[in-house]
């Protein structure tokens, strides 16, 4: 007699469990950069002064590292639990049914993204904390966010061509957003770089005057916000489906309440709190930006290849001699 699998086993995922965890993969990953934020502002960024040990003779932390050491290593031990998301979103991607390659391949690129941004948290520390380095481990998380954004959306529409549900122009103007808030980040580390919280006491800056590069990210901002605000009033005046109407709104107030925080941290000597609040801001700024670009589009379910009609077999006595 053939012995029963348990059905928990046998069972597979289905494609809403990957859409489950594909938004644990975006709420962990902006997580990870608010903690990891907590960790610069209480000036932490070498409480483990090594990499992967977290002292010389121990990977993990000891009294003699104080609380700068516990806060350090707490924030290294959350890397395990975005791993290990990301391999779950990873496993039951591959294993639901039907297949999807498209999902897969962004859950692979998720869990591929975790190594890669230890390692270059480890440098991080390696380095002291050196500005630009800093800048590329906040600038991945942040497109590690953009990609699970991506999967959650995937993994609930079909997998049939993408077709635009607004004019095509409207879709660039998209794109144009899309890419100017990559350049509004980027801006925001470089402030972030040439002020204060540099995660150590002893931590190098970048030597830039931080009042212009503030500057010149409030000038981003207010590009990006005019651009947002120019999408809201165009998908409106064309009737454009809700959904499309929706993402632009919520984007748009998005980033002004992230403006507002920016302007009160500036004007108040960049307090903590408000600074992790930012911080958070960035975060959910990339997920309504992304959501912003795919709202604009739908996919259907791919249509089965059409059945091509039967051909009769020609009797032997009815050949043409």
């Amino acid at each position: 007699m053939r012995r029963r699998v348990p059905s928990l086993i046998a069972s597979r995922p289905t494609w809403r469990t990957v859409r489950l965890l594909a938004w644990a993969s975006v709420v962990a990953n902006v997580v990870i950069v608010v903690t990891g934020g907590a960790v610069r502002l209480t000036a932490s960024g070498l409480g483990c002064p090594t990499w992967p040990k977290c002292g010389e003779e121990s990977y993990v932390t000891h009294g003699e590292l104080g609380i700068h050491g516990a806060i350090e290593f707490g924030n290294r031990l959350l890397t395990f639990v975005l791993a290990a998301v990301a391999i779950a979103t990873l496993v039951a991607a591959v294993r639901a049914r039907p297949r999807r390659s498209g999902p897969v391949r962004i859950a692979m690129a998720l869990f591929l993204g975790i190594p890669l941004q230890a390692v270059i948290g480890g440098i991080t520390v390696l380095t002291k904390l050196n500005p630009w380095v800093v800048m590329l481990h906040f600038l991945l998380s942040m497109v590690l966010v953009g990609l699970a954004t991506l999967l959650v959306q995937r993994t609930g529409e079909g997998d049939g061509p993408a077709r635009l549900v607004v004019h095509p122009m409207l879709h660039r103007l998209g794109l144009a957003i899309l890419g100017l808030t990559a350049v509004v980040l980027y801006l925001g580390t470089v402030v972030t770089g040439s002020g204060p919280h540099a995660g150590d006491l002893d931590a190098k800056r970048t030597g830039l005057d931080p009042d212009r590069m503030s500057q010149l990210h409030a000038d981003g901002v207010f590009l990006m916000v005019g651009l947002t605000l120019a999408m809201v009033f165009a998908l409106a005046a064309v009737n454009a489906p809700a959904q499309a109407r929706r993402a632009a709104v919520v984007l748009l107030g998005v980033e002004l309440a992230q403006g507002v925080v920016g302007f009160v941290q500036f004007f108040t000597g960049l307090p903590e709190v408000l600074v992790a609040l930012h911080m958070l801001g960035a975060g959910v700024t990339v997920v309504a930006a992304v959501r912003l670009v795919l709202a604009l589009r739908v996919r259907a379910a791919e249509l089965p290849e059409p059945r091509r009609p039967a051909v009769a077999a020609v009797p032997a006595s009815a050949a043409v001699p």
